[in-house]
């Protein structure tokens, strides 16, 4: 295919791209978003033709109404990303000479599964749909589906191919959304209590996101901390929720972002509206928070979890609004902590239990008390907080009978599966311990590994490089009483 240069692409792409706007139709129901502008068209193309990303053709067009084809795409595709050249395995196809223009941008994109090639063929002059497109650039750029389809919800139909000049349009989105290690802060103000809300000019690399090596890299004054890892809005270019420790009112804080003053924001005072404080086991106890009531967990709203979220994952605009309705977000639960006081007694601080705030399909954030303490039948507790507002916070304790372990077994040498009588969900397995013993007496301590039950059976971990012996019966018990007494058997092979 014969193109003309890329200078002389930008002088003609003003007037073949003309007045006319392109036909919109959304991916997903939803709100209905602007159509495209020849405006917003004619500014993506000339920042693709910028970065020779895109070229005119011989004729001196741009063919921005032009359906874009494989081939086209995939010279796109991998210039945009830098892909040219990393094929991760060799392909071959049975459609395109090797010495095609295109070839090298459709080996590179199909030798590491961005584009297919379904029975070694390439299909170079075939089109491609909204849906392709989206998934593609999602492979490309290595970002979640959601927030690719929120970025063409303004493109057309899903069942219709695209043209070049709405490629140009997703690719000049995409392209901002490439992870840079040398991101700077835009912006930065608080949410509510415990989260910030922080607008990069790109998006932090996997490296910088890792929670102890934010942690390093987010400096406050006056004691306020980063409590985990920030995460990446669905749907947004840069936008991360920042949890941090609870912040004071009035305090005029300073963001430092890798040594460098990145921005200042005022302490804010808002608490989270949760509905209802409860009891779950003897140790445990939730506090509900409901969306329906305008507060969604952050799991449903990052760019991490929305593919394992589903059809409950969603985008919230830059006002935390979707569908004409503002939410609170509430960040992650991390090194939180509530106060629990008994009728006449002195309050306990109860620390929440890892994983546990959104599981299950439900907001239920647990907490659970210190080691070796219980919640005492027939007693009213009052749960307070210092980051949420409870509109129910009592509740009467019960005596709660514990499920029992049924069965146990050895998945490697150092990691068991437990199966309790019931499905336990999340408040039970969650931060519990088992003691492995041998006959010969030899005990071994094995730890729940988070997020892996499935219904009622968890996997386990060996702790302090411990192994299971071979031809060796172990008494598997539960540490403490989140068990009860029960027992269960385990042997190796």
């Amino acid at each position: 295919m014969k193109k003309v240069s890329n200078k002389l692409a930008a002088v003609l792409l003003a007037t073949t791209l003309g007045a006319t706007s392109l036909p919109f139709a959304a991916l997903h129901a939803q709100a209905a978003a602007a159509p495209l502008s020849a405006g917003e068209i004619q500014q993506a193309v000339s920042k693709m033709t910028q970065l020779r990303v895109m070229q005119g053709y011989q004729d001196r067009s741009m063919g921005i109404h032009q359906q874009v084809t494989r081939a086209e795409l995939a010279k796109m595709i991998a210039l945009t990303f830098g892909l040219q050249g990393k094929a991760e395995q060799t392909v071959s196809f049975s459609d395109v000479n090797p010495g095609a223009w295109y070839y090298n941008y459709a080996a590179a994109l199909v030798g590491k599964e961005i584009m297919q090639a379904k029975d070694g063929r390439f299909d170079p002059q075939g089109t491609v749909t909204s849906a392709e497109l989206v998934e593609i650039v999602s492979k490309a750029l290595g970002r979640d589906t959601k927030s690719v389809q929120h970025w063409a919800e303004r493109l057309s139909s899903t069942n219709g191919s695209v043209t070049r000049g709405e490629v140009a349009f997703l690719l000049q989105t995409a392209h901002k959304a490439i992870p840079s290690a040398n991101a700077k802060v835009t912006s930065v103000r608080a949410l509510n209590a415990i989260t910030l809300i922080v607008t990069f000019d790109a998006p932090l690399t996997a490296q910088d996101e890792v929670f102890a090596k934010a942690k390093e890299d987010f400096a406050f004054n006056d004691g306020l901390t980063l409590t985990n890892m920030p995460r990446l809005k669905t749907g947004s270019v840069a936008t991360y929720i920042v949890p941090t420790s609870v912040q004071k009112p009035g305090t005029v804080y300073t963001l430092t972002y890798k040594g460098n003053k990145a921005g200042t924001f005022a302490g804010n005072v808002t608490k989270l509206d949760m509905t209802q404080a409860r009891q779950v086991t003897n140790d445990t106890f939730e506090v509900e928070a409901l969306k329906a009531n305008g507060v969604v967990d952050y799991g449903y709203i990052i760019s991490a979890y929305s593919a394992g979220r589903g059809a409950n994952a969603f985008v919230l605009d830059d006002s935390n609004s979707a569908d004409g309705k503002t939410y609170q977000v509430i960040s992650s639960m991390q090194a939180r902590q509530v106060t629990i006081t008994p009728a006449g007694g002195e309050p306990i601080i109860a620390k929440y239990v890892p994983f546990t705030q959104s599981t299950d399909g439900v907001q239920e954030p647990k907490f659970r008390l210190p080691e070796g303490q219980v919640l005492k039948p027939g007693v009213t507790y009052t749960v307070t907080s210092d980051w949420a507002n409870i509109a129910n916070p009592t509740f009467v304790a019960q005596e709660v009978a514990p499920l029992a372990l049924s069965e146990a077994e050895a998945l490697s040498d150092t990691s068991i599966s437990v199966t309790l009588t019931a499905d336990p969900k999340d408040e039970l397995f969650s931060g519990r311990s088992v003691e492995l013993t041998s006959a010969d007496g030899e005990k071994l301590l094995a730890t729940y590994k988070y997020s892996s039950r499935k219904g009622a059976t968890g996997v386990f971990d060996l702790q302090q490089d411990g192994k299971l012996k071979a031809d060796t019966t172990y008494t598997v018990t539960p540490v403490g009483d989140w068990a009860g007494k029960s027992q269960a058997k385990l042997t190796v092979e």
